[in-house]
């Protein structure tokens, strides 16, 4: 499995309508991109700046084939149709790129109960552990 963030711009005049767009995806898109082995797939907006974040997993095993295989289909290509000039990517954004890709620097699973109980902590989990810095 491999993680992908990446970001980009949301007109001010196509928020409403982007939010509305994505509070019901339809229902192809959505098993176009299970079908395309993306999993945990997520956007956040942050206001008011109105920068999109996206967050996905990838459990496949060839990446370009998967995303070529999206884009080859009508009803994904009809929801981009939609979406796509509500977007405003980054003028920084790589050659290609539409959402701009960005670099992994941190990730954190979690630690197990038991490294919690062997700390001094207590059966609810890692949180009870004192972590520098937090």
């Amino acid at each position: 499995m491999k993680r992908y963030g990446s970001v980009i711009g949301l007109s001010e005049e196509g928020k409403a309508e982007y939010k509305r767009l994505h509070a019901a995806v339809w229902p192809g898109v959505l098993v176009r991109i299970a079908e395309c082995n993306i999993r945990n797939y997520s956007i956040f907006l942050k206001e008011p700046e109105n920068l999109m974040f996206a967050y996905y997993e990838y459990h496949g095993s060839d990446f370009a084939a998967d995303m070529a295989r999206m884009a080859e289909d009508p009803e994904t290509q009809a929801w981009w149709a939609i979406n796509t000039p509500l977007q405003r990517p980054l003028e920084t954004r790589a050659p290609g790129e539409w959402w701009a890709e960005m670099t992994g620097i941190f990730h954190f699973e979690g630690l197990p109960v038991s490294a919690a109980l062997a700390s001094g902590g207590s059966d609810r989990g890692w949180a009870d552990l004192a972590l520098p810095g937090i």
